[in-house]
């Protein structure tokens, strides 16, 4: 099964924004992440992981009259979260996704404390559900 694993930072977050990290910690926790791919890629569970631009880069899109798009820029200040990137994994069940989660969440932050960030789980569902999918 695939799962979506979903990390944001935010103001809610119970650590200070990366941009106040010492550079060693910067380099630390990137290097984490870095090594995060590289696990999963010899475990044969990566499908894909992408880091996202900031959300002063953001823009939200609605469609206007006919059709043509109405492009709205980011971000809010109400916004007190935002997503940094994601992973997809081919895991065996939930569990295991939940590990990998678990991982992920205790990367090194400020002094090399684990952050225990919290990180989003959802499978990625090939089909409706099935109680959606019947007439």
């Amino acid at each position: 099964m695939k799962y979506m694993m979903l990390m944001q930072f935010g103001q809610q977050a119970e650590f200070p924004p990366i941009s106040t990290w010492p550079p060693e910690d910067v380099m630390a926790h990137i290097e984490f992440m870095h090594g995060v791919t590289e696990k999963f890629t010899a475990s044969g569970e990566l499908v894909d992981a992408q880091g996202l631009a900031m959300p002063d880069q953001a823009r939200t899109v609605r469609a206007g009259d006919g059709g043509i798009p109405v492009v709205t820029d980011g971000p809010y200040p109400e916004t007190k979260e935002f997503l940094v990137g994601y992973w997809i994994l081919d895991c065996e069940s939930q569990e295991r996704a939940f590990e990998l989660a678990a991982f992920v969440s205790a990367a090194p932050g400020p002094g090399g404390k684990p952050l225990n960030m919290p990180i989003e789980v959802r499978q990625v569902m090939s089909a409706p559900p099935e109680e959606l999918s019947t007439p």
